[in-house]
């Protein structure tokens, strides 16, 4: 059984306008990049899940949130003062890079929408030799959220409202117009339906199951 830690709000970064990075304080708390934890606000019994956002040696916690229009709990944290204590429980979950003593040696691409890029920011910081590209599909091109932490030529923006020196479409229509690696390997993070949508075009194009991971990120 997972143990609840208390943990003290460090600070409140604003990426835009309704998305922030919420860091806590991290004490004893080990994850592995890639998975979550379960937040609570102490006596309010209002607890969601959040992928880790930071790297696993970082002496911190990061969570990307974006506040949702009824969400109560992304609403109250972004305004929590500094030294507040919260609860966390965790880590929780199987979404991790599955053969680290290889990863030196294999192609990852990470696929993800939103904030669903919570887990890969994890992972590529974690691993600085790895080898990967990032397709993160957003509305607009200010939601390339700390994009200047990967490679340069790595990380591919893609915009569905806003023409520009990005691809402008969905992340579907990136993997249809550029092509599909085969021999990589993939991992989706997002809405349901683009889970489903890339999952089914990778098969389609021969990418065995078991060279597809996915998480569905609400």
């Amino acid at each position: 059984m997972k143990k609840i830690t208390y943990s003290k709000v460090l600070g409140i970064r604003n990426l835009t306008e309704s998305t922030y990075v919420l860091r806590l304080e991290k004490g004893d708390f080990e994850f592995k990049a890639g998975q979550y934890l379960v937040l609570n606000v102490p006596g309010e019994y209002k607890a969601r899940e959040y992928s880790i956002y930071s790297p696993e040696e970082s002496s911190f916690i990061d969570l990307l949130i974006k506040e949702v229009d009824k969400g109560e709990v992304s609403k109250e944290l972004k305004y929590m003062k500094i030294g507040t204590k919260v609860e966390i429980k965790g880590p929780f979950g199987f979404f991790v890079l599955r053969d680290n003593k290889s990863a030196e040696t294999k192609h990852y691409t990470f696929i993800a929408t939103g904030t669903g890029i919570s887990p890969f920011h994890s992972i590529i910081l974690s691993n600085s030799d790895l080898d990967y590209e990032v397709i993160h599909g957003v509305r607009h091109g200010y939601e390339a959220y700390d994009s200047s932490d990967y490679q340069e030529d790595h990380y591919h923006l893609c915009t569905s409202r806003e023409h520009g020196e990005n691809f402008y479409g969905h992340v579907t229509h990136y993997l249809k117009t550029k092509g599909i690696r085969k021999d990589s390997v993939y991992y989706i993070c997002g809405n349901s339906v683009m889970v489903n949508e890339v999952t089914e075009l990778l098969e389609q194009n021969g990418i065995r199951p078991e060279n597809i991971r996915t998480e569905v990120f609400f």
